[in-house]
């Protein structure tokens, strides 16, 4: 027993909208506890829709549709599963009401197009939309199989779930287990690496182990099927803990943390401060801190020396070894973070130069060199290199240099 999610319209498949409902419905899904293995996005075309309807009715016994239901004539989800079913559209005169009202609320008057969107299947109940005019349909055009609709506005669609589809699924005994899922988040190791430290738990069962990769970090994804959150919680506890040792000072949190937030709550608790100086990175590392509600508390503030005058005027770095060794090196890192630090008396200075490139790289300094300067409250002061690639973007690199720069600071506090 399973479900499959059809998204239909054009406008996905070019990129010029980002299908959100798909991960929404995701969600939801797993919160209900009905396992789903496929997503479909089809255009705005009969024959291939009614492919997808033909693959999809085959292999699962749900099939959750968003848009289509509009009154233009490229909306054809509701005619095109009536037509591959077999039966006749009819026209629901409290669909045509509904729309006539919302119209009349708005100040306008409803035209013939919208009568297109009171036609729903033979025998389908429909599926009220409480905000717009395209209201969606719950059939079950043969036994084992059932078909909901929605409109690919998605706070109309999420309205519509809630208020509707999820009563409806429960009442057919879906619900009564739950999809718990809990990600366990690392840096600086390898998706591949960290997978060989923890083969042995990617065969489990209930719960199971995933691992995956975006933007620098590492994610294990730990998820069980249970009666409740808390029967999953306690399923999910141990192997949690012992995934978390074997990842050690790599792990840094989970779920909706981020690196930001957890240096900010290690310099709450330790009652020290940061200040950051940033060339490359232009004030992406102090961006990331002040996101965060409170971080005054902890982060005093920042200088953004992308020029070398101001890595000399403002965080007194030393002319001759900008000379000697580069604005892009260990020792301009080392007093860019010892310089914010003193100026802003703070416990901890945090630097970042680099070339983030698309230009400005050379054989001995590639773009994607970053050095990272880190001066701590006992006067000592550390650089860290990294060679990100010079293949990859400039945001990338950015966003990468940033986070190993709260990473280094991360791991020292911890380490203190």
């Amino acid at each position: 027993m399973s479900a499959e999610i059809i998204c239909v319209g054009t406008e996905l498949l070019l990129g010029d909208i980002l299908n959100s409902n798909s991960q929404y419905l995701a969600q939801q899904l797993a919160k209900l506890g009905i396992p789903h293995y496929y997503q479909t996005v089809v255009g705005d075309n009969r024959e291939r829709l009614q492919q997808v309807i033909e693959i999809a009715a085959s292999r699962v016994n749900i099939l959750i549709f968003t848009g289509g239901l509009g009154p233009t004539p490229d909306d054809l989800t509701c005619e095109t599963i009536a037509d591959f079913f077999g039966v006749p559209l009819v026209e629901r005169p409290e669909i045509i009401e509904d729309i006539a009202q919302k119209f009349a609320q708005r100040g306008r008057v409803m035209v013939p197009s919208n009568y297109k969107q009171a036609l729903i299947p033979q025998g389908a109940e429909i599926l009220p939309n409480p905000t717009g005019t395209a209201p969606g349909i719950i059939w079950q055009p043969r036994p084992e199989l059932t078909i909901l609709t929605f409109p690919g506005v998605p706070s109309e669609m999420y309205r519509m779930w809630e208020e509707t589809a999820v009563p409806f699924l429960k009442s057919q005994g879906w619900g009564q287990e739950i999809i718990y899922s809990r990600s366990l988040k690392f840096w600086g190791i390898g998706e591949s690496v960290l997978a060989e430290k923890v083969a042995d738990y990617l065969n489990l069962t209930n719960p199971t182990v995933a691992p995956y990769a975006g933007k620098g970090e590492v994610r294990l994804r730990i998820s069980a099927k249970a009666s409740s959150p808390s029967v999953a919680e306690e399923l999910i506890a141990p192997i949690e803990q012992q995934l978390r040792d074997i990842g050690g000072l790599d792990y840094y949190g989970k779920d909706n943390d981020t690196l930001a937030v957890v240096v900010g709550q290690l310099l709450r608790s330790s009652g020290e401060t940061l200040a950051v100086a940033e060339s490359c990175t232009g004030g992406g590392l102090g961006q990331m801190l002040t996101e965060i509600s409170g971080s005054s508390d902890y982060f005093w503030g920042g200088v953004i020396s992308y020029d070398n005058s101001a890595k000399l005027r403002l965080l007194g770095v030393n002319p001759a070894d900008l000379d000697q060794f580069g604005a892009v090196s260990a020792t301009v890192a080392q007093q860019m973070a010892q310089g914010v630090k003193n100026r802003l008396s703070t416990t901890w200075g945090l630097s970042i130069t680099g070339i983030a490139g698309p230009t400005g790289g050379t054989d001995d300094k590639p773009v994607g060199l970053v050095y990272i300067g880190l001066a701590g409250p006992n006067n000592e002061v550390y650089s860290f290199e990294h060679r990100l690639g010079t293949m990859r973007g400039r945001s990338i690199i950015r966003h990468l240099s940033a986070c190993a720069a709260l990473d280094h600071l991360r791991r020292c506090l911890l380490s203190q």
